[in-house]
């Protein structure tokens, strides 16, 4: 493996665990940022297939939902159709009639890569503002032993906690599948991506189950084997999907990469690929499942 692409890994794995930790805004600058290199990547891809997209009005309204999402999660879901609106008026009254391709792409370039994304910002949120104790609603940990206590471990904030979880996950189903599947792999997945096999996504998917099984274990969720089992096959399900989402985007481009901006990896999309479908999902699990594995 080059060099450049191990140092590009640690820095981008440093970058994202300091932002996650911090939580607040200083974690959805992070996303911001990511999302709006990822806009840009995408509509690279839609143009390169001839298509006019509204880039910069959806690029837009994408940073606008992130800051309403820090400011009120539940305002985001109503943001959503007003910006869908908004694109469709901006395209409306251009010179040029726009097809059904453009709206299509410019709506499709909003929700794959602003809205999905938007559910990291939630997640981190979720029950941090009563232990915020920096400006900008950052978070740092008074004491380093409460991420080596198994006592203290489960009173960290719960957004910290799940979205480094999901984090662990997604790494560990990554990282398998690639060991497995360049070592050991011979069953091809699918046509999308001929390089991923079936028994890399199988142990990368019992990877994030047993990353996941230790976590519901170390934070104390309700129940925590159906928990982590549950957890894990969901991240690293939807982590597979969402990697495979993007390289059917590139081969209908007919590129390799998204984009060059990280040395040794491409572009943005091609690492944060596996994280776009995760976060809306595992935000609903422990928000809406979790609380009910906890009454019973």
């Amino acid at each position: 493996m080059p060099w450049s692409r191990i140092i590009s890994g640690i820095i981008a794995i440093a970058l994202a665990l300091l932002s996650t930790l911090l939580g607040g805004w200083y974690f959805t600058i992070a996303i911001a940022i990511v999302v709006f290199l990822g806009q840009q990547e995408y509509f690279n891809l839609v143009r390169a297939r001839g298509i006019a997209p509204a880039a910069k009005t959806t690029m837009l309204v994408s940073q606008i939902l992130l800051a309403i999402c820090t400011l009120d999660g539940n305002l985001a879901d109503a943001v959503m159709p007003i910006a869908g609106t908004l694109i469709c008026f901006y395209l409306l009254f251009q010179p040029q009639f726009a097809t059904i391709a453009d709206v299509s792409a410019s709506i499709m370039g909003l929700f794959y890569v602003g809205y999905l994304p938007s559910y990291w910002v939630r997640l981190r949120d979720l029950h941090s503002a009563a232990v915020s104790n920096l400006p900008l609603g950052g978070y740092w940990p008074v004491s380093w032993n409460d991420f080596l206590s198994t006592a203290n471990g489960a009173s960290l904030p719960q957004g910290l906690t799940v979205t480094v979880l999901t984090f662990l996950c997604i790494w560990a189903a990554d990282i398998g599948a690639y060991i497995i599947g360049k070592f050991f792999g011979k069953t091809r997945l699918s046509d999308i991506s001929p390089k991923k096999t079936v028994e890399g996504a199988v142990f990368g998917i019992t990877a994030s189950v047993a990353v996941a099984l230790a976590g519901a274990n170390y934070l104390h969720l309700p129940r925590f084997a159906f928990t982590g089992v549950a957890l894990g096959l969901l991240i690293g399900i939807a982590s597979l999907l969402g990697d495979l989402t993007e390289s059917l985007l590139k081969r209908d481009a007919g590129v390799k990469d998204s984009g060059q901006l990280i040395p040794g990896h491409g572009g943005i999309l091609d690492r944060t690929d596996s994280y776009i479908f995760t976060a809306p999902l595992v935000y609903y699990f422990v928000t809406l499942v979790l609380p009910l594995l906890a009454n019973y």
